[in-house]
């Protein structure tokens, strides 16, 4: 029984990461972050990455790849990325592929979207400048004008995806949306995506739990030893939620107390956004937490069955 790529996907406080390790140990499967935050070490409480005693021995990857200085392409990301699923193919294993960065994962499921040979390297390095200036603010009114629908799913300070959408409107004339929302794409390989959902009280209620969760494990310590390391709020590696808030939280231009309030109303956002990519993707299968109790372990003996009945 051979099966295909998963994917698990979803907003955040659903239980991606458990929720993937259980699948792993019931398919045979290896775990690939498509998270865009994780791949950075020394960024761990504020990311929620998962520590080694929850991943049970099952083997993960793209996580702690890049140090944050440095940041990371969306290229190199997915060039990355696709070499471990290579790998983990070829030791017999499932590639499970877990985040709820839906721009990364796509980078990895499908192949380069026409346009892209086509990109004006000199456009984008303005784009990069004026976002850099101080008019990412601007940029992102520039798209919502050209493609108010993509526009919709992207925070206003998300730089890369902002630059990515113009220069594609801008090389092909066409709206990103037509491509990124759900417009037909080639499949750089077979895959089943399942996307973990919940009722929206209940999945609030735990990201406030998880915010509260991540001040006590030391997410104050975490970004004051970045910011002694020399990176600023602007850093590609800073634009995480949460991030930014305490950042502004240790330079004293916002109180501890507003910047745990914007983080956790920030992350709700987040979740929404994210629960709007999935549900224009065509490709995605649903899955009810609620359900099963919330428990991994019995979501992932759903996706397991539903995976071994496909294959009979």
């Amino acid at each position: 029984m051979e099966y295909p790529a998963v994917v698990i996907a979803g907003p955040t406080c659903t239980g991606k990461s458990d929720t993937a390790v259980e699948l792993a140990l019931r398919i045979g499967g290896e775990v690939v972050s498509a998270d865009s935050m994780q791949v950075y070490r020394g960024m761990d409480i504020g990311t929620a990455k998962i520590p080694a005693e929850r991943m049970r021995g099952v083997p993960h990857h793209m996580i702690d790849i890049a140090d944050p200085e440095d940041g990371i392409t969306v290229t190199a990301f997915t060039d990355t990325a696709l070499g471990c699923i290579e790998d983990i193919r070829l030791r017999g294993n499932v590639p499970i592929i877990v985040g709820g960065t839906g721009f990364y994962i796509e980078s990895i499921l499908f192949e380069t979207p026409e346009g892209d040979e086509g990109i004006d390297r000199e456009y984008r390095d303005r784009l990069k400048r004026r976002a850099e200036s101080g008019e990412l603010a601007h940029l992102y009114s520039e798209l919502s004008a050209k493609d108010p629908r993509y526009a919709a799913t992207v925070h206003p300070n998300n730089r890369m995806r902002v630059i990515r959408a113009l220069e594609y409107i801008h090389a092909t004339g066409k709206p990103y949306s037509d491509y990124a929302m759900g417009g037909p794409r080639d499949r750089r390989f077979p895959f089943r995506c399942f996307v973990l959902d919940d009722e929206r009280r209940a999945l609030y209620r735990r990201i406030d739990e998880r915010v509260d969760g991540m001040m006590s494990e030391g997410f104050l310590d975490e970004v004051r030893s970045l910011a002694e390391r020399g990176l600023d709020r602007d850093s590609v590696s800073m634009q995480g939620i949460g991030y930014r808030q305490l950042y502004d939280a240790i330079l004293e231009t916002c109180s501890l107390e507003d910047a745990v309030r914007d983080i956790k109303n920030g992350t709700r956002h987040i979740a929404k956004r994210q629960l709007t990519w999935f549900r224009h993707r065509g490709y995605c299968e649903w899955i009810d937490i609620s359900r099963y109790g919330r428990e991994p372990s019995a979501v992932a003996e759903a996706i397991a069955h539903i995976l071994s009945y496909s294959l009979q």
